[in-house]
C-alpha cells in the first residue's frame, strides 16, 4: 500500500514517519492512501491529483475529503486513522 503524507509541518513529517516509517511525502496519481494537512494543502487539489485514493484528512472540516479527523484524535494514533474504513 502507498501511502503519502501532505503536510510542511516539520513536526507533523516526524510523527507520521515514527507512526508509517515508508510513508512518502511527494504526492503521486498511484497513492492509495493520501494523508492531507488541510490547514495547509487543499483536499481538492489532492483529489484531482490522485483521484483513486482514500483521502485522510486532519484540521478544519472540507467537503472534498473520504473524513475529516480532528489533528488531536489524527496524532493519537495515526495508523488507526489511516486504517480506518471509510464512512
Amino acid at each position: 500500500m502507498k501511502i503519502v503524507a501532505l503536510t510542511s509541518d516539520l513536526m507533523d513529517r516526524s510523527k507520521i514517519s515514527a507512526a508509517i516509517p515508508d510513508v512518502s511525502f511527494e504526492l503521486s496519481p498511484d497513492a492509495n492512501v493520501v494523508i492531507v494537512d488541510v490547514a495547509r494543502h487543499s483536499a481538492e487539489e489532492v483529489r484531482t491529483a490522485a483521484p483513486n485514493a482514500r483521502l485522510v484528512c486532519y484540521g478544519p472540516h472540507v467537503d472534498a475529503a473520504d473524513g475529516v479527523i480532528a489533528r488531536s484524535k489524527f496524532f493519537r494514533d495515526i495508523v488507526a486513522s489511516v486504517n480506518a474504513e471509510s464512512r
